[in-house]
């Protein structure tokens, strides 16, 4: 689980995905493909114009994609597209104060190095695709592919443009319902929007509103292998298995020797001891089944959440050439639900007040004489029996802008937004540590439980206010103890973004070939984090679990870019060819300045065939986060491979204090990206789309943070002499480690390369029209600091990316009915590469592939369409999951259905 501290940051069934050439929409029958003539794709390029080949690749979701699988929000649909990786979900933030962010990863390497933007420009929403009126959206150009020189900074990976239908005139009403195989993961949502122009037609306005309302699935029992984890077996040998168990822990508690050894004794519900309830195998402190926990057990499948979009524009022609235009946007979303138990440990003395005669003879005919320890899972104490966790999230944002032209051909843009995220997010439940503590020692004064520290004379510290607790058993701590003990963090926090945004294109002059295109423009953006309030235990240090802390700070950017196109041959219909480049100067308040760059061109020959190249330097600046997270303290065990005043070397070392935060001197990460593919559209079988892209993207300077002991180890291999690593390090005077400063640093590098493949076909049938698309991604390698991680599957590693991701739909339309099938393919692989302490792999290791297949049909008549869907038709069940998976479908067989109603 992780904990962050931070914020954050019906129509035609022929529109389905496609691969294409920007701008060239037209020649291929774009309006079958859901961009009209007159649109412009908006790709990794500045120029707009039409017939423009911009050598990055570009695949726009259009309106019939948008609709499969009935997806409830825009990152889950992106989620369904080979190149994206399901990071951030409602089943990838259980047990996480991300809890239900949905966020664009492309090619896996982390949604901070995909842009998000919305009509082209930057958001303060785009780190929660919940936030963007669905009802809206017109379709999703995704470029694939290095894009900082156009688009500015976070374009590692690639570039997610959402586009609003800014021209929607009459009304669009919606509701829907669904629900899993199971009963539940129940959601209901409706969404309304209205859209009309006025002044003759020179001006248009527009509203909209939805909602949203999933249940979450809370119970992992309902779910094939959710419960699952690597055993030890007796043999030496780690193998996957369902159900694993701590013998350490016990929602009764379980008794352990003072090294933390387990007696396999437990306190039943009812407070009396009995013998622990393994199961069919036990080695070391785990079971396997038997009527143990894991704290994995009472993490949610998938969480719960209740979203409220709004969204309003209005533009005017004020003259022919000029068109002025304003955004507003609001978001709400909130959620509150249980996310695991504390599981502490606690030394029981042997005159606990609340320790029977009875148990004590069962203590010590099992030779428990003096002081244990009790492991305990926390199940029964606040009213969800666990940590609570309780968020709201609200975005408001505004925009406004102007389009113009002038002259022959020239065109500009001007935009400004401001946007602020707030969030007031809890942890509740928590123990408050020293009242907890004092609580549990407790002895009988005159047959009356009473704190110890309010009865020992030699102690300082005493409080009358201390509730004693009986921890023996399930649901014997009183309900005063767990209002005295027990408390939650608070964390209040606004994140603002304010970004501002020139540009101006056109056709200075031509070449013998034809027109030069030329793009230049600047951009600015300020971001700011403050934190409004953090509650007093948090600022004490005082609870068990989460102590919330502040962030603040701010940085802001000025940028400077230019692209150029200039066509170098053109023979019609027999062979053109242009060459592109675009270069980028961005000058931060913390870093400094930088250049992003790209080279690239495309070949056409005979119109059927389009060769494109890229090579492009992108930049990835850091965040807020990575540059002003407020101090961390955590203590821990070392080996030191710097030799000691006596030149011994690796010398275990224990209880160093290592610190960590934000880092105010990071640098931006660099990124080279080569794109090499092209796509073919036959002339003499109409309908037909091949695409095939090659990728390789190498990332140095990677923002990241290591262990304590991976950082020992780095520093040591940069440097043997220096035993301080530049101060990373400090030493007490015989040599041995007194503390390490463990930030965020510009670290790690990350390469990726793969292939985009595409292939689709439409052609009439009947009154009606067929449609076939199949998309795939392979992934060569994914090296992570030079592991290979591509092949490895499971949820707990870092980066699992499967090899081969593929997804393949047929469709049919006409007037009065429609129906689609779609196949997803997800590959399997290894489990994990990671070896156990017996250095022996896991042997299970493999995690079989899975095919999905989702149904739709839609029923319409006049302005009426009564849809439904099923999405993993089949109920495939899950591999080997012991927390969440990126990768497969958790939920099973989820049915979903609606009415729609336009007119």
């Amino acid at each position: 689980m992780k904990f962050v501290q931070s914020g954050w940051y019906a129509g035609t069934a022929l529109s389905m995905l496609v691969s294409l050439n920007p701008a060239y929409a037209q020649s291929v029958d774009a309006a079958a493909e859901g961009v009209s003539d007159q649109e412009i794709v908006v790709s990794g390029s500045r120029i707009q114009r039409e017939g423009f080949d911009a050598p990055t690749p570009t695949t726009v979701i259009g309106e019939a994609e948008l609709a499969l699988g009935n997806r409830p929000s825009i990152a889950q649909v992106l989620n369904d597209t080979p190149q994206f990786r399901p990071t951030s979900s409602p089943t990838t933030t259980t047990g996480n104060t991300a809890s239900g962010v949905s966020t664009a990863d492309m090619r896996g390497l982390g949604a901070v190095r995909t842009l998000t933007l919305l009509n082209g420009h930057r958001f303060s929403g785009a780190a929660d695709l919940n936030t963007v009126p669905q009802s809206l959206v017109k379709r999703i150009d995704v470029v694939t592919g290095g894009a900082s020189a156009a688009w500015g900074s976070g374009a590692v990976a690639g570039v997610v443009n959402i586009i609003l239908d800014d021209d929607f005139t009459g009304w669009r009403m919606g509701a829907q319902a669904g629900v899993s195989s199971r009963g539940d993961g129940a959601r209901y949502g409706a969404d309304i929007a209205w859209g009309t122009d006025f002044a003759d037609g020179r001006g248009h306005f527009m509203v909209a509103a939805d909602y949203m309302n999933e249940r979450g699935i809370l119970d992992r029992k309902s779910r094939s292998k959710l419960e699952s984890g690597v055993f030890l077996r007796p043999d030496g040998r780690l193998e996957l298995v369902k159900d694993p168990n701590l013998t350490q822990l016990y929602n009764g508690g379980s008794i352990l020797g003072l090294t933390g050894a387990p007696y396999n004794l437990v306190f039943n519900p009812d407070g009396n001891i009995g013998p622990f309830p393994l199961g069919s195998v036990t080695q070391g402190v785990t079971t396997v089944g038997g009527g143990g926990q894991n704290i994995y057990d009472y993490v949610a499948v998938s969480t719960p959440y209740e979203r409220i979009n709004g969204f309003a524009r209005a533009d005017f022609e004020v003259t022919d050439s000029l068109k002025v235009w304003a955004n507003f946007s609001y978001h709400r979303m909130t959620g509150n639900y249980g996310f695991f138990p504390e599981t502490p440990t606690a030394v029981i003395m042997p005159d606990n007040a609340f320790l029977t005669a009875a148990n004590r003879t069962a203590l010590a005919a099992a030779g428990v004489t003096g002081p244990f320890i009790l492991g305990r899972m926390l199940d029964d104490v606040g009213p969800d029996k666990m940590l609570t966790f309780k968020y709201n999230r609200r975005n408001l944002e505004g925009a406004i802008g102007l389009d113009g032209t002038f002259g022959d051909g020239w065109s500009y843009k001007f935009y400004y937004d401001h946007g602020e995220v707030r969030i007031n997010q809890s942890l509740n439940n928590q123990r408050i540590k020293t009242r907890f503590n004092n609580g549990v020692d407790a002895v009988l004064v005159g047959n009356t439980p009473t704190c110890r520290i309010n009865v020992d004379a030699s102690t300082a510290n005493d409080d009358p206010n201390c509730v004693p607790i009986n921890l023996f058993g399930n649901g014997n701590i009183s309900a005063a103890a767990a209002k005295w003990a027990f408390g939650g963090s608070q964390l209040i926090a606004t994140t603002k973004l304010d970004t501002v945004g020139a540009s101006l294109s056109g056709q200075p002059f031509s070449t013998w070939a034809g027109p030069v295109d030329i793009a230049i423009g600047t951009d600015a953006r300020w971001e700011k984090q403050i934190t409004n309030y953090v509650d007093p235990l948090s600022l004490a240090n005082a609870l068990g679990t989460l102590n919330s802390s502040a962030t603040n700070g701010s940085f802001n950017v000025k940028e400077a870019f230019a692209e150029v196109n200039v066509p170098l041959l053109d023979i019609a219909d027999a062979i053109k060819l242009e060459i592109n480049g675009a270069a980028r100067y961005s000058d931060y308040s913390t870093s400094g300045g930088i250049w992003s760059w790209k080279t690239g061109g495309t070949l056409r020959v005979v119109n059927d065939l389009l060769l494109r190249a890229v090579y492009s330097r992108d930049i990835r600046s850091p965040s807020i986060t990575e540059y002003f997270l407020n101090r961390s303290t955590n203590i821990g065990n070392v080996i030191d491979p710097f030799p000691n005043s006596s030149g011994a070397v690796n010398t275990p070392q224990a209880n160093v204090v290592v610190y960590g935060g934000g880092n105010r001197n990071l640098t931006p990460e660099i990124s080279h990206t080569l794109t090499l593919g092209g796509s073919y559209s036959p002339s003499y079988i109409p309908g037909v789309r091949l695409s095939v892209d090659y990728y390789e993207i190498d990332i140095d300077n990677v923002i990241t943070t290591v262990t304590a002991q991976d950082l020992l180890r780095q520093c040591y291999a940069a440097n043997p002499a220096d035993r301080t690593c530049g101060g990373v390090i400090t030493r007490l005077p015989n040599g041995s480690i007194e503390s390490m400063t463990n930030t965020f640093r510009n670290l790690a590098n990350y390469n990726t390369a793969g292939l985009d493949i595409e292939a689709s076909y439409r052609t009439s049938l009947g009154d009606g029209t067929l449609s076939f698309r199949a998309l795939a991604n392979h992934v060569f390698h994914l090296r992570i600091n030079g592991t290979d991680v591509a092949g490895v599957v499971g949820g707990e590693t870092a980066f699992s990316t499967p090899k081969w991701r593929g997804s393949g739909t047929i469709a049919f339309d006409n007037d009065s009915f429609g129906a689609n099938l779609r196949v997803r393919y997800v590959d399997g692989g290894l489990y994990n590469t990671q070896l156990g302490p017996t250095q022996q792999p896991i042997v299970n290791n493999r995690n079989g592939s899975r095919t999905y297949v989702d149904l739709g049909l839609q029923f319409k008549t006049g302005p009426f369409t009564l849809f439904g869907n099923v999405n993993n038709l089949f109920d495939r069940k899950p591999p080997f999951t012991p927390y969440i998976t990126p990768n497969y479908d958790v939920i099973g067989r989820y049915v979903s259905g609606g009415v729609k109603l336009n007119f």
